[in-house]
Formats: structure tokens, sequence, C-alpha cells
């Protein structure tokens, strides 16, 4: 069910639902659409579990965290800035760069100082709803690039409203 908000009045908000109504007496969790979903979080986390636990990657022995994070670089958002060592006056200066593109091409390029640069993933909850779902997708085009094919994998596949 689908509600939106179209007013506050004398302290109580009013909604128009679409489709079915919310029954009296039960509770209900109210999200906004504009963020990511609940529903998104626990897909996500489900896919990389079963993916993780399927064996069909190249991570053979990273703890779950690990792999987690490698989805989240390669296949999401990736970093949403970085950090980074620069020699000046022979001495290490840790600069911070928001892209990639901002740190010195001297330091990017040289596969010795490439070791100075560390990058920070953008946390799953700030995500955007379209990251999500992007990010979901990607992971779902690539578990059945590798191959796997579960009962988990199924179930999780089936249950989604695309």
């Amino acid at each position: 069910m689908k509600a939106i908000c179209i007013g506050f009045v004398d302290g109580n908000y009013h909604f128009k639902f679409d489709g079915e109504s919310p029954e009296v007496g039960h509770k209900y969790q109210l999200e906004s659409l504009h963020d990511g979903t609940l529903a998104q979080n626990k897909l996500f986390h489900s896919l990389v579990m079963v993916y993780y636990n399927s064996g069909q990657h190249n991570d053979d022995k990273i703890d779950y965290t690990t792999f987690r994070d490698r989805i989240k670089k390669n296949l999401g958002a990736g970093f949403e800035s970085f950090i980074y060592a620069e020699i000046i006056d022979n001495k290490p200066v840790i600069k911070h760069a928001k892209k990639k593109e901002d740190i010195p091409e001297a330091i990017r390029k040289d596969p010795q100082k490439r070791d100075m640069i560390l990058g920070k993933l953008k946390p799953w909850s700030e995500y955007s709803k379209a990251q999500r779902a992007n990010t979901i997708q990607n992971l779902i085009n690539e578990m059945l690039q590798v191959g796997i094919n579960n009962k988990k994998f199924e179930q999780i596949l089936s249950g989604i409203d695309f």
C-alpha cells in the first residue's frame, strides 16, 4: 500500500491511499519513498549473503563484510571521498580529496605511491533510492552472469517487484 500525505489540519496528518487501505488496529511503519527503503536494504543484504555463501566469486579468503564492501565499491556508488599522503619538504602530509581526480596525478599513477591513497566508501544508509536500485540491479546481473542458481536466489528473485 502507498500513501501520500495531503495535509496537516488540527494537529492531524491526512493521507490519501493508493489501492488498499490500512486496517484499524494494525501498526504500520511509515517511510519515505524518496529515500532508500527498508525493503531495498533487506534485499541488498540478502543478495550479498547468497552471493558470498555461493562461493562463486574470486574472493575466497575474505569475510562477509569485506565482500559486501567490494560489492559496494565495484557495483555500487563507490567511494564518497579519499584520504592520501603527499610528501612535502620530506614530511608526509595527510590530505583529503572529494574525487579521485583531485589527487595529484603523480600519486595516482605511481604504483608505489598509490598505496598512500585510501578511499572512503559511501555508506549504504546514505545511498539514494535510485543508487540502491542501480546497485541491486548490478548485483543481480553479476550473480546471473557468474551462474548462481540456487533455491534461495530464486526465492529472492521471485519476490522482487520490478
